[in-house]
């Protein structure tokens, strides 16, 4: 018997979950997988904000926090928008949850309808379509080309948006391309929403604090002051401060949507873990020094990794201008085929190859509705991304690629 309901049918695992699942499994028997899928660095939470969590256990700060947010976390990141992008919000305008994935979730399902459209810039987090269809509405996909550094263009958000568009979703830098947008391009696209009264926007800014060739990152809001009444900025802790398994996201947005997601999270999960928000509060108040050395390091492993694919024949990769991820184009082997005869005939099967062959795991473009491409995540040592490298590299070469050897 089928106990699942039919709006799960439309709905796919982590693709990169998935790939990691699949390097476990290998791993498990025996082989030597090097396990590019997940975003995840590779750094320790920095001891201060360890420390800062053991204090407020020993304290007793355990007992159930509120549902959005502690005063003491939500001050933190009141003051962090004002360093950082030189916004200002009130307590009421802001909400902690179990990462940024519930900040997102907890919107689309406060705001929207059967009816209701979002817009998704492809390449995008495959998760972003996943929960929109979960939640009963309609993703929209912009194909967001290469030939335009993967951006979004005000004539392509125009074409997209119709009386149904609830949201446009942003995510800056992106995962999967890195792709970063300046204060003039963000103010292009805010001009198109000025005329759109009825879409808000979503600004994934997870990765914020990880840009590339002294680019500096720009607020959507930033650049955009006076549509503060339709923007959502997410962010969080696990990317910047190597915190990922301490579970803390947040948001910050008009107080009517706060106010609603507020009810949302009520009813799923109530207020995240209290010991992490107090270490949430230490890494936004503490000492920034290790944002910047886990920054420097991914800007080190990022100009490796595009040397890298420079030097294989039949790869191309448009340097990343943030986060730790990069989005190779495959096209050259797409019809390729392998010792054994099999021909790939799009990027999962690229990646499924590379995972067999060279014992790396990837994932595939399709994950993220722009082939062919495959993402490799670069954060992990530039050892690990040499081997990687040079295991895909002969993996490459054992292929026939439109009658000749690559």
């Amino acid at each position: 018997m089928n106990y699942l309901a039919k709006r799960l049918d439309a709905v796919k695992p982590s693709a990169s979950a998935a790939v990691s699942q699949n390097a476990k499994a290998l791993k498990a028997e025996g082989h030597d997988v090097i396990d590019l899928g997940l975003g995840e660095p590779d750094f320790d939470t920095p001891a201060h904000i360890v420390e800062a969590a053991y204090q407020a256990a020993k304290l007793g700060e355990t007992r159930y926090p509120p549902t959005d947010g502690t005063a003491a976390l939500k001050l933190a990141i009141i003051d962090k928008f004002k360093r950082d992008n030189t916004l200002n919000f009130s307590p009421s305008e802001v909400i902690v949850g179990n990462g940024a994935k519930q900040v997102i979730f907890d919107a689309f399902m406060a705001t929207l309808e059967n009816t209701s459209e979002v817009l998704l810039c492809a390449p995008y987090f495959g998760q972003y379509k996943d929960m929109v269809l979960i939640l009963g509405g309609r993703p929209i996909v912009i194909d967001c080309p290469p030939d335009n550094g993967f951006r979004l263009t005000p004539e392509l958000l125009e074409a997209a948006i119709t009386p149904h568009t609830r949201w446009l979703l942003l995510n800056l830098p992106s995962n999967p391309s890195g792709t970063s947008y300046d204060a003039q391009q963000l103010s292009e696209l805010g001009d198109v929403v000025r005329r759109h009264p009825h879409v808000l926007v979503m600004s994934d800014e997870i990765y914020e604090h990880i840009t590339f060739d002294s680019k500096k990152h720009v607020s959507f809001l930033s650049a955009n002051p006076d549509l503060s009444g339709q923007v959502l900025i997410v962010s969080g802790v696990s990317k910047a401060y190597a915190m990922t398994g301490w579970r803390i996201g947040y948001g910050a947005g008009p107080t009517p949507l706060i106010k609603g997601m507020t009810k949302v999270q009520s009813q799923i999960s109530s207020g995240a873990c209290s010991v992490a928000q107090a270490a949430a509060s230490a890494a936004l108040n503490g000492p920034q020094n290790s944002v910047a050395l886990f920054k420097s390091a991914f800007e080190a492993r990022r100009n490796l990794v595009v040397e890298r694919i420079k030097g294989i024949d039949g790869l191309t990769l448009a340097p990343p201008d943030g986060a730790f991820y990069a989005y190779i184009n495959c096209e050259h082997f797409i019809g390729a085929t392998t010792a054994e005869g099999i021909a790939l005939e799009d990027d999962t099967a690229f990646t499924a190859y590379i995972l067999s062959e060279a014992k790396v795991a990837a994932v595939p473009g399709s994950a993220y509705d722009l082939s062919p491409f495959f993402r490799i995540s670069t954060a992990c040592s530039e050892d690990v991304l040499n081997i990687a490298l040079d295991r895909i590299a002969a993996a490459l070469s054992k292929l026939t690629v439109k009658g000749n050897t690559p």
